[in-house]
């Protein structure tokens, strides 16, 4: 499936590694990364709207969809510099740049190591790596399983997996969703993750080593997010007990920090409010 309207293509962007790439529009460059277990497509409603006066790169990430999968390099640091080079591809030094769950830790890692070429971020449903550890304790953690899973050594998590995929990332779209997906929708966005196991793991697997490490060494330097973010968020904060304003303040002291009613897909459930959020 594809976005009505938008141009695809491959940009390299390092190496051997290509990612496939929906445009749209004209104007101002927005980039829009998707979350787990999904594609660009996920954007298709907000990307149509902003289209109207933006230019819009809606790529499927490195591991993701139509992108390569190489077997390494899913650090949210290298993913982020894909992004950045794949802008730049495009003819776009500055950018806006908005995120959904694992394409929100990308764009997250982007605005703090290449902060002159993001003017502004959006920041769907997540909070940073090190604090979501850290957020994450006794019975309410179940509700992040697949991260304890994803984060073993290779091998188990592929295998166990790859042995019902359809079964474990249809398990996300039907409990993370407070409305069902049209049925074309969600066949995609199996097909495509069914497809990429080892490299969805590999993404999962950074985000309990490699990308700790940079969050940890970014908040002993202090560093953050000089550009304004914008963060729409579930309620799930108070679920598990903790303030998520609080936890995004230090990392972002120019935070504009929203809650919205609807499932962790809000870019498909609640399109009007993160196009709202964008164009604020």
């Amino acid at each position: 499936m594809q976005i009505p309207g938008f141009d695809y293509q491959r940009v390299p962007v390092d190496g051997d590694v290509a990612l496939n790439v929906a445009v749209g529009g004209d104007g101002p460059p927005i980039v829009l990364l998707h979350g787990f277990p999904q594609t660009h497509l996920m954007w298709r409603k907000v990307a149509a709207d902003l289209a109207a006066d933006h230019t819009v790169i809606c790529p499927d990430l490195r591991g993701y969809g139509a992108s390569d999968k190489p077997a390494e390099g899913y650090s949210k640091r290298r993913m982020a510099a894909d992004i950045i080079t794949l802008a730049r591809a495009l003819g776009h030094d500055r950018f806006e740049l908005a995120g959904h769950d694992r394409g929100a830790l990308v764009a997250f890692r982007a605005g703090l190591d290449h902060p002159a070429a993001i003017t502004r971020l959006t920041l769907l449903d997540i909070v940073p790596t090190l604090d979501m550890w850290d957020v994450l304790h006794g019975v309410r953690a179940a509700i992040g399983f697949h991260l304890f899973l994803m984060a073993q050594p290779p091998g188990l998590p592929e295998t166990m997996i790859g042995a019902a995929p359809d079964a474990f990332f249809g398990h996300f779209l039907d409990v993370w969703a407070k409305s069902p997906f049209p049925a074309d929708v969600r066949a995609e966005y199996l097909a495509a993750s069914s497809a990429a196991v080892p490299s969805i793991v590999a993404d999962y697997r950074a985000s309990a080593t490699t990308d700790i490490e940079d969050d940890a060494a970014d908040r002993a330097a202090g560093r953050t997010l000089t550009m304004p973010v914008t963060v729409l968020q579930q309620d799930w904060g108070a679920q598990l007990g903790y303030d998520a304003t609080a936890v995004w303040r230090p990392w972002a002291p120019r935070l504009d920090h929203r809650l919205v009613t609807c499932g962790h897909f809000m870019a498909e459930e609640a399109p009007d409010e993160v196009i709202k959020a964008i164009r604020s």
